[in-house]
């Protein structure tokens, strides 16, 4: 079932977007997991276990306990993966589940767009006179940027360029090659933006028939792993250093007498 929504997602333009989407709002589990999910549910937007569901102080809905999808989890003696079952957000009732948000011209997106550049694998230059907002220059390994573009487009396309450094992984990749990087690239992009709701155009799917033909469903897997893992990883420190700071008991400063 895995595999066959994995071929899926790498042969209909529709479900690639799909898994895009799906990625974004579920950037902690695997590409495996959410191609298990969108063959099982076609509906699922936002999933999870019915223990991650209650630590989000939500609860899975006494009759919906038997309609849950099946995905791996790692086992509760600490070797290997189980199937459980986790249910899509409408399954569950409890608190709206907080996410963060990144607007233009906000001080967020200025923490999020310096933490991105920390990404950044090559020397960081500026460029007054590039016409985009971002290029990654792979014959001097330097990443380009023209700062007087809205932000989000900006962001977009900071993001697509250095996942473009990191495939090209400083020339050490010698197979690297800009035009069969752009989808992966993109849809780097594409997942950071979607989780921190960042306005920015669906990759452009055309021709993603001739880039994964003759591939099988593990090549594939490996392909959309890097792009969750990357994703995850560079999401997961602006999610850090965005997030409104919490204040220990010992950092509360006590009223004067």
């Amino acid at each position: 079932m895995q595999d066959a929504g994995i071929i899926e997602i790498s042969t209909n333009p529709e479900a690639y977007a799909r898994y895009l989407a799906m990625q974004g709002d579920n950037p902690m589990y695997s590409a495996g997991n959410i191609a298990l999910v969108m063959i099982q549910d076609p509906q699922a937007t936002m999933f999870a276990t019915a223990d991650r569901w209650r630590a989000l102080g939500r609860n899975v809905a006494e009759i919906e306990r038997n309609n849950g999808v099946q995905i791996f989890a790692r086992s509760p003696l600490g070797k290997g993966y189980t199937l459980t079952d986790a249910y899509d957000i409408t399954q569950t009732t409890g608190r709206d589940v907080k996410r963060i948000e990144i607007k233009n011209n906000t001080p967020g997106m200025e923490t999020a767009l310096a933490t991105l550049l920390n990404y950044s694998v090559v020397p960081v230059v500026v460029d007054n006179d590039l016409t985009v907002p971002a290029f990654y220059d792979s014959r001097n390994m330097e990443l380009a940027i023209q700062p007087n573009f809205p932000d989000n487009e900006a962001f977009a396309a900071i993001a697509t360029e250095i996942a473009q450094a990191r495939f090209h992984n400083k020339g050490n990749n010698t197979a690297y090659n800009r035009e069969e990087c752009a989808l992966d690239a993109e849809s780097v992009s594409y997942i950071l933006c979607r989780r921190f709701g960042i306005d920015r155009d669906t990759p452009d799917l055309s021709n993603l028939g001739e880039l994964y033909e003759g591939w099988d469903a593990q090549d594939v897997r490996a392909a959309l792993t890097s792009i969750q893992e990357m994703s995850k990883q560079i999401g997961g420190a602006i999610e850090r250093d965005t997030a409104p700071k919490q204040h220990g008991r010992g950092s509360v400063r006590r009223p004067a007498r």
